[in-house]
């Protein structure tokens, strides 16, 4: 397990399945992800059992705050398409938890995953894209280090208009660079 300062990062399991059905179903928390079309228990439990067989550094991590004695499942995150070679890879997070939202939770699951990136899985560079309706998940990103570096302009469409995507990446020498305790 990774642990921060009041999450924990873990495997996701077979009993998270009710609830990352309840969110990737809710059309508040799914509008800042790709996904836009309902997905049934079904689908959800396929994308479980697909997950033994990724690579075991893209599997998605569980992300959980304590709550008394007791640890409480509020979204999942993980690394996808890392390449190697040129030592990069790309983050997704979903805080799916409505009731812990603006609460900080995100920006220190992107500092986790940042760590965890450069100095346990040696990258480079580490990116995401966020779409620009998203404010509150740029403002965490932002927080966590992210710098703004292109626009995919009027690449998603959603709800009857066209927004921007935004690419935003941390590099290891910024994270090196960083102020201690940060």
């Amino acid at each position: 397990m990774i642990y921060g300062k009041r999450i924990r990062l873990r495997g996701v399991e077979k009993r998270d399945i009710p609830k990352f059905y309840e969110w990737i179903n809710d059309p508040e928390v799914t509008e800042g992800l790709a996904i836009y079309l309902p997905m049934s228990m079904s689908d959800e439990e396929k994308w479980f059992e697909g997950v033994g067989s990724r690579d075991p550094h893209e599997k998605p991590m569980a992300i959980e705050i304590k709550e008394d004695k007791d640890w409480k499942l509020i979204g999942n995150c993980s690394f996808f398409n890392i390449e190697w070679t040129h030592r990069a890879g790309e983050l997704g997070i979903m805080i799916g938890d409505k009731s812990v939202w603006n609460q900080g939770y995100g920006t220190e699951t992107m500092q986790l995953l940042l760590q965890h990136g450069f100095e346990t899985l040696n990258l480079n560079r580490i990116y995401l894209r966020v779409y620009s309706t998203n404010p509150r998940a740029l403002r965490a990103y932002e927080k966590a280090g992210f710098i703004l570096e292109g626009t995919l302009r009027e690449a998603v469409y959603r709800h009857g208009k066209y927004a921007n995507d935004y690419v935003m990446s941390v590099l290891r020498s910024e994270w090196d660079a960083r102020p201690e305790g940060k």
